[in-house]
């Protein structure tokens, strides 16, 4: 039985913090492999590229997700105790409860309601000399989420909670300051979250009953008893932070759109072009380079052994970039997905296989319906200009983002036309 190939360096974590995305797609291309062992954070560590990969990686007979999540991003993106790190009924169980509360329904008031926001925004948009957009979006969407969910939000409350769920996502490739900082914003969100959680119980807080606020306090575990009150805090946040998260994905919209001006007119004029669009844009800009797993039970593939306990990441950025998947895999081509086949393994942005039974983000038709709903503000509801910036993206920073995170100037508001 041959080994899987092994980098020789004796630690890499230095190594992956230098590089960042291009940490696993490089190591592949050197060796010839998809598959290759290195040691992270102390530990012996699989690293899995492609869709064949993929395909195995979500077979949850084989991988668990107990323990695999290293410590920092339990600390600062998932927390502790949420649907993320649940295996089996467990995992199935909770992941019902999400799926449940993002149905095609709520996906529909989401976009309403952002929709309304981006217009208020708009408004107010034009009487400033530049802004941020980033910081922008995420303000919008803090406001959509928080709506949607019956979080109250008083006005001198939104800045504190936007910029606490946007520290969450953005330190949790990080060291050093950000790092803390943004497990420092953890603490401060779950602290809120969960007296939030007490006085629903307690019924001193009015939410409609169908609202996520209501239906997490209320759930149940498969033991039968309530969720304790700080795991169903983690799971309130893992509705409200993946969404604001969505706003890096309209930076990089916005991004892409300056890079190729000919499509400002396609989404402009043509509907169906917005969601190819917003599917090349997920595809080309992962938020984080791969996730991970652990091995449930000693098994082998392609002759390789895997052994129970062993940490694995799965590539995302680097599937998603495959040239045995797609055609130029590094240019911008939104045509590309009139003619996708829908794969569950060779797209992984958000994960992969089935979201209603395994590990996909169970948020990923909100997320496309929020970045089409960004694109249309963007290319119909406003013009604006770019002055000059840095907008490099740099591939050692996790998440990545615009180094000048796109500051807009001169906006003005475009009504719709009849």
């Amino acid at each position: 039985m041959p080994d899987i190939p092994r980098v020789s360096q004796a630690e890499s974590s230095l190594s992956l913090l230098g590089e960042g995305y291009s940490f696993i797609p490089s190591r592949c291309h050197r060796l010839g492999t998809d598959i290759f062992q290195v040691r992270l954070l102390m530990q012996n560590t699989i690293c899995m590229s492609g869709k064949e990969a993929a395909t195995l990686f979500y077979d949850e007979r084989l991988f668990q997700r107990q323990h695999a999540a290293p410590r920092m991003l339990q600390k600062t993106l998932f927390g502790e105790g949420g649907v993320q790190g649940l295996d089996d009924e467990a995992h199935r169980h909770r992941k019902a409860l999400f799926m449940s509360l993002l149905s095609d329904e709520a996906v529909v008031e989401l976009v309403r309601l952002s929709e309304a926001y981006w217009q208020a925004a708009i408004e107010t948009w034009q009487h400033r000399d530049r802004l941020v957009l980033m910081t922008e979006v995420q303000t919008i969407l803090t406001r959509t989420v928080c709506e949607w969910a019956g979080v109250p939000l008083a006005e001198d409350e939104v800045t504190q909670r936007r910029d606490q769920l946007a520290a969450m996502i953005d330190g949790a490739g990080g060291i050093g300051a950000r790092h803390w900082h943004a497990r420092r914003s953890r603490k401060e969100a779950e602290t809120w979250m969960v007296e939030l959680i007490r006085q629903w119980r307690a019924g001193a807080l009015k939410v409609d009953k169908d609202r996520p606020l209501a239906v997490i306090a209320r759930h149940r575990d498969t033991d039968g008893a309530l969720l304790n009150e700080r795991v169903a805090a983690v799971e309130m946040l893992n509705l409200l932070r993946p969404t604001v998260a969505v706003a890096r994905f309209v930076i990089f919209a916005a991004v892409e759109l300056l890079a190729h001006p000919q499509w400002r007119q396609r989404l402009q004029q043509e509907d169906s072009a917005l969601e190819p669009f917003a599917q090349e844009v997920r595809r080309l800009h992962a938020f984080f380079p791969f996730t991970a797993a652990r091995v449930r039970k000693d098994f082998e593939w392609r002759g390789y052994f895997f052994q129970k306990g062993t940490r694995v990441l799965l590539d995302l950025y680097g599937t998603n970039r495959d040239a045995r998947l797609w055609e130029e895999p590094e240019a911008f081509r939104p045509e590309r997905f009139s003619t996708w086949d829908g794969g569950a393994f060779n797209f992984i942005t958000q994960g992969g296989g089935d979201a209603a039974t395994g590990h996909r983000c169970p948020g990923e038709p909100l997320a496309i319906a929020l970045l089409v709903n960004a694109l249309r503000m963007l290319t119909r509801r406003m013009s604006y200009a770019v002055p000059a910036q840095d907008l490099e993206i740099k591939a050692s920073r996790m998440p990545a983002q615009p180094e000048s995170l796109l500051i807009i100037s001169d906006v003005r508001y475009v009504p719709p036309t009849r």
